[in-house]
């Protein structure tokens, strides 16, 4: 039986979401500081991580994972937040996800098939030197 969530919590997890999109690293730090959980998802899978990546803001993402959001976590279709850069070309976002300790092959696609795929040969590199 499914309950039905409580509204405060959907306005909440909204507003952290939001958050991510803009990028704003204080007020994410501080809300999982409070006890948001650093891998909220929403509906499509999405984590704050691959949020604030897709929207190209390295330091909310630094800050989501210095408070152990996981860097490699995928969406319901198999992206991960390291793809997700790459697509975007969102290179500071790239450096702070390997910082934080995400794989380059994982995902579907993964963060080094896409950077093959759109010639990126300067991220190739530094993918095989991590």
């Amino acid at each position: 039986m499914s309950e039905t969530p409580d509204p405060e919590v959907v306005e909440l997890a909204s507003k952290v979401f939001g958050l991510a999109r803009a990028g704003d690293a204080e007020a994410l730090a501080a809300y999982l500081d409070a006890g948001v959980p650093a891998d909220l998802c929403n509906d499509k899978g999405d984590s704050l991580v691959m949020l604030a990546a897709y929207h190209g803001h390295a330091a909310a993402v630094t800050a989501l994972l210095a408070r152990g959001a996981d860097a490699d976590r995928a969406n319901d279709r198999g992206q991960t937040p390291l793809a997700g850069a790459v697509f975007k070309g969102e290179d500071a976002v790239v450096r702070a996800l390997l910082d934080g300790g995400a794989n380059p092959e994982s995902g579907t696609p993964s963060a080094l098939d896409t950077a093959r795929m759109f010639g990126r040969t300067e991220l190739l590199e530094l993918f095989a030197t991590r």
